[in-house]
């Protein structure tokens, strides 16, 4: 029977992986989400006193060498460190054998907006400063986007699919909207899949300010990603990875895993319109998650709760906003939309892994994220957005948005498991 013959299959998530502000671990995470914590603070690895933004969303409390070897530490770049990190966690999550990953069904894929930018600047400096004979042998492995998804099919074994995007802030989503594909139409059996971003950089934060996209409430960090909010002023730019384990549904009730959600949508769209700002009407917002919708087979009505790009710059939280109302209409103000990164920061190319995670652990747990520091409403954003303390709901179906620079756009649609 071809391939193409054989319908497709349903695809679950079984394990996640997440580094990020608020801690290493799924767990630390989520709890510190479900307490509506924030985990924003002055940066601290390098000197920003010249800079109009001065924090940023660190973590804190990662080491790499409780993942990785010390010699092979060296050969990476931070953000294939967290990656690595996040898809050790999200395996051991999934309670996945070694043997189940060390074949050809089983594939990675982990994107990244920037990559290796820390291990860039840091070789031309040498370069400059030393000559050429200085430059580190690994310079090359450290720096291109395909080393994280790489060195995660190494380290497992896995030899099926080994892919990496780089699609700015929708990274994450689009590595596992395209993973699910994968599995769905029989290609692979299991994907380890996400995006991970280490933006926290001189050269990166000078270009994010030199754009006006940050947040400059430097002397009050906690309260300075506020999505939604009236006196929003930037985003707040962070670091992590999130991954996620997706199995083909027959597979993971074989070997009887514990099933966070299903995904069962899938979106993308280009606004076609601005190199960094959003379509102003929403366009290309509203197609993606129609076209998600669609590929679920859902009605707009059918939808509990949308975890939103929600930036907390004024316009993409003004313009998602009203993509929302457009696609959703008189459910639009029925809908639960809220903003993690209000906690987080902007993970940049890691924040769709970190939020599809957050997503499916509010279906599991059936809660509803808060959007913190929701304190001044606007005219302009005039949803429910749970603001400042998680709500438990029924929830059977969620979104997930991410936009980006260039006018990319991604839409996963995740439902609460149900073996019917």
């Amino acid at each position: 029977m071809s391939r193409r013959s054989i319908p497709e299959r349903r695809v679950v998530v079984t394990g996640i992986g997440l580094v990020s502000p608020l801690g290493t671990g799924t767990d630390k995470a989520w709890r510190a989400v479900l307490r509506g914590e924030n985990g924003i603070g002055p940066l601290t690895r390098f000197d920003v006193s010249r800079y109009s933004t001065r924090i940023g969303g660190e973590v804190r409390d990662f080491d790499p060498l409780a993942f990785i070897d010390r010699k092979e530490v060296r050969k990476m770049d931070l953000f294939t460190r967290f990656a690595v990190g996040a898809a050790e966690l999200a395996v051991a999550d999934a309670g996945l054998d070694p043997a189940d990953l060390r074949s050809d069904r089983a594939g990675t894929y982990v994107g990244s907006g920037i990559g290796g930018l820390g291990s860039i600047e840091e070789n031309h400096k040498v370069l400059l400063e030393k000559g050429p004979e200085r430059v580190s042998p690994f310079f090359l492995v450290q720096t291109i986007i395909n080393e994280a998804s790489g060195q995660i099919s190494i380290r497992f074994g896995a030899k099926g699919p080994n892919c990496a995007n780089a699609t700015a802030c929708s990274t994450g989503s689009h590595a596992i909207g395209d993973s699910f594909r994968i599995i769905a139409r029989g290609d692979a059996d299991i994907m380890i899949a996400g995006g991970a971003e280490a933006p926290l950089t001189p050269l990166s934060l000078a270009g994010f300010t030199a754009i006006k996209a940050l947040s400059e409430r430097n002397d009050d960090p906690a309260r300075a990603s506020r999505p939604f909010d009236a006196e929003r002023d930037g985003f707040v730019m962070s670091e992590g990875a999130g991954v996620v384990v997706l199995e083909e549904l027959g597979r993971a009730e074989r070997r009887g895993a514990r099933i966070y959600a299903e995904v069962v949508g899938y979106g993308m769209t280009s606004d076609a319109f601005h190199v960094a700002a959003p379509a102003p009407d929403g366009d290309g917002a509203i197609r993606v998650m129609r076209r998600a919708l669609e590929d679920a087979g859902l009605r707009p009505e059918e939808v509990q709760y949308i975890n939103a790009h929600g930036t907390s710059t004024e316009l993409n939280d003004k313009t998602e906003t009203l993509a929302v109302k457009t696609v959703f209409g008189d459910q639009a103000r029925r809908v639960a939309v809220s903003s993690t990164k209000s906690m987080t920061g902007h993970l940049l190319g890691a924040a769709g892994g970190v939020e599809a995670g957050f997503t499916a652990l509010a279906l599991f747990h059936q809660i509803m994220p808060p959007t913190i520091n929701y304190e001044v409403p606007d005219p302009e954003c005039d949803l429910d957005y749970v603001p400042n303390k998680a709500r438990p709901a029924e929830i059977v179906h969620a979104v997930s948005n991410s936009f980006g620079f260039g006018g990319t756009n991604a839409a996963l649609v995740l439902k609460r498991f149900d073996r019917a």
